[in-house]
């Protein structure tokens, strides 16, 4: 039996939806927003006593980041290196086991999918020390290749998982018919099935490349001086004497922004792969 609810309900709750949303939205964005100003403020308008929105904006804190001796620079060229090396292997290695577990016919398949999901349900305090045991025993910390190992234990299960269920979602009669037409097993997979399965790439990889590029745990555990990656920097920049909070925030802006903007780039296939949905209909 069908509930009609009177125009006056309607109405409370079209007004309710957006004014939630805009809460939720405020409540969220006020403390970027925030973090972005303080990036252009000068020294004395973020000591000032009083909060204040106007002021005369500076590249002072950006500069004083890079080449005031805080190392940023290096910071930044490490993080790159790990995040986008970790993060082709990852979906690389993802696309190929993924697609290989979803066409295995054996009945063991779901224990496998499982066991490999079960891999990254571990908190990564669990496995620091187990790590950096085995990475001292092979000399891999305070290496770049240690910290792109350590990145793909937990990317690695994530993107067969991932990609898995997007490889799943593509009709069987299209891979029959590929193979009807001549096509090997190899070309089906590279021409047929990477295609359709784009927007689940695209997911993959953003969220192994924001996992590796905010990752805290691992480089403090398995780097040195030398390899040292960017969230990093920001406990460099608190010290006995204080807090630079200019610093600090130019250093948050520095770290947000490239996610934020591989983000926007992508969205459309983000947006569709996140929902697992139509991948035959990209």
């Amino acid at each position: 039996m069908t509930t009609i609810r009177p125009p006056a309900a309607r109405s409370m709750s079209r007004l309710l939806v957006p004014a939630l949303a805009v809460v939720i939205a405020v409540w969220a964005g006020l403390p970027l927003l925030w973090m972005l100003l303080t990036a252009f403020k000068p020294d004395t308008a973020i000591r000032t006593s009083h909060p204040t929105i106007s002021f005369t904006p500076t590249l002072d804190n950006f500069r004083n980041l890079f080449l005031g001796g805080n190392r940023v620079g290096a910071y930044l060229v490490n993080s790159l290196v790990v995040t986008g090396v970790s993060t082709v292997i990852a979906v690389v290695l993802g696309c190929l086991a993924g697609y290989g577990l979803t066409h295995w016919a054996s009945r063991y398949k779901r224990d496998v999918a499982f066991w490999v999901l079960s891999t990254r349900m571990a908190p990564i305090a669990a496995v620091l020390v187990p790590l950096f045991v085995m990475f001292r025993g092979a000399g891999l910390v305070n290496t770049i290749p240690g910290l792109v190992l350590a990145h793909l234990s937990f990317n690695l299960p994530f993107a067969i998982w991932l990609m898995s269920a997007f490889f799943a979602r593509i009709p069987e009669s299209v891979e029959e018919a590929a193979l009807l037409d001549g096509c090997t097993k190899w070309r089906r997979f590279r021409t047929v099935s990477l295609p359709m399965a784009r927007a689940g790439i695209v997911t993959t990889a953003v969220l192994c490349m924001v996992f590796s590029w905010n990752d805290y745990a691992f480089s403090s555990a398995l780097s040195g001086p030398d390899t040292a990656t960017l969230p990093q920097a920001a406990g460099a920049l608190v010290t006995q004497s204080g807090i630079d909070w200019g610093l600090l925030s130019a250093l948050a802006v520095v770290v947000a922004v490239p996610m934020l903007i591989a983000g926007l780039a992508v969205r459309r296939h983000l947006v569709s792969g996140l929902s697992l949905g139509a991948v035959t209909g990209e």
